[in-house]
């Protein structure tokens, strides 16, 4: 996360050299109000939503608490002039974030109205289909280096795969986006038929940590404070990895494309040795894979950068990128985020400009076809 926004450079920190354009993985646009999305939304689920509002799995309402300077999680610099909450202003996401840093392509990945953790799922499924035009005119319209994902919830699997068609015709989404945090692990049946659309119509799934789940976010119950919540991401990524391997997903759907979205990287390593390890003692419990676990993570992972895990010592950082390789890694800003990764900053180890190049562009790029 970048430390330089709230005071100058030190003589001793010199910014990476990173003026090569950028592809931004994880920019987080806002609806100014939620009268944004009158337009997108039939009047039947506008009543809806001012007479009942959301209702959500999680036990609790305002659940993902966050430090106390840092209102919606956002960077204190981030909220616009206009006013409105941060990344509710194009005009000013474009002068503080996409023009200054070079940004060659910015993905979007909506939060607002708990997008995928909607109780009632045919309501879920109008704001879904909402916020999937908004994206288009109020944002990739606007500004052509933005690009929109088909946002879906995966417990209403026919309500689904309706909208992924119904977006896919369109031509202009470049990722299906799910939740991490679905009713059941993600590698359950349940949702293939997802996982076959995806495939069929050559779309990478891209899966961004948080959400309002009806399970607590560690395996323990719900946490105290916002750090040990903060902590979990990496864990739930990790239990979401695992069930996609070892339920099967991607000997059933070998082309299938992953994106790992505000996970970190840090973990993968220690998590894919001990998934590696466990299959060859217990093979036999599960005969439908094929090879290692590691051999289908490298094949079919991609893991955005943010939050980088720093050691003390670049060289390990160094030797932790390697593991995980250097092709599996695309940048990501978190932009407008409050652990907002600065490019001119992030990463710092020794990289060769070819590495450089892979992270913070053409990965990305041969990812999502650019």
């Amino acid at each position: 996360m970048s430390e330089v926004i709230d005071r100058p450079l030190r003589e001793d920190e010199k910014p990476a050299a990173t003026r090569l354009r950028i592809v931004d993985c994880d920019v987080h646009p806002s609806l100014h109000s939620i009268d944004d999305l009158n337009e997108f939304l039939p009047k039947r689920w506008q009543r809806h939503l001012k007479e009942y509002g959301s209702h959500l799995r999680t036990p609790y309402l305002f659940t993902t608490p966050y430090p106390r300077s840092s209102p919606l999680i956002a960077r204190r610099d981030a909220w616009p002039p206009t006013g409105g909450p941060p990344g509710s202003d194009l005009a000013f996401m474009q002068k503080q974030h996409l023009d200054p840093l070079d940004v060659e392509f910015g993905i979007l990945q909506v939060l607002d109205l708990f997008i995928f953790s909607q109780q009632n799922l045919e309501f879920g499924a109008a704001i879904q289909r909402a916020i999937n035009d908004w994206q288009l005119a109020f944002w990739t319209h606007r500004d052509p280096r933005l690009k929109a994902s088909i946002l879906v919830g995966q417990d209403g699997t026919d309500l689904a795969i309706a909208e992924i068609e119904r977006c896919a015709k369109v031509g202009e989404y470049i990722q299906i986006n799910v939740s991490p945090r679905a009713n059941e692990p993600l590698g359950r049946r349940r949702y293939w038929p997802i996982y076959e659309r995806a495939q069929a119509l050559d779309l990478p799934l891209g899966i961004h940590v948080g959400g309002y789940g009806g399970h607590a976010p560690t395996g323990g119950g719900w946490p105290s404070y916002y750090v040990e919540e903060h902590q979990s991401n990496a864990h739930t990524i990790a239990a979401q990895l695992a069930s996609l391997v070892i339920e099967g997903v991607l000997e059933r759907f070998p082309k299938l494309k992953i994106v790992f979205i505000e996970g970190g990287f840090g973990w993968i390593p220690s998590a894919v040795w001990r998934m590696d390890q466990h299959f060859e003692r217990f093979r036999s419990e599960v005969p439908h894979l094929k090879r290692k676990p590691s051999e289908y993570v490298r094949e079919h992972f991609w893991f955005t950068t943010q939050p980088i895990d720093e050691p003390d010592e670049a060289r390990h950082l160094r030797s932790l990128i390697e593991w995980v390789g250097i092709d599996r890694l695309l940048f990501s800003s978190d932009y407008p985020h409050w652990d907002f990764d600065d490019p001119r900053f992030a990463f710092k180890t020794p990289l060769t400009d070819a590495e450089r190049k892979k992270i913070f562009s053409t990965n990305a790029r041969a990812v999502y076809k650019f």
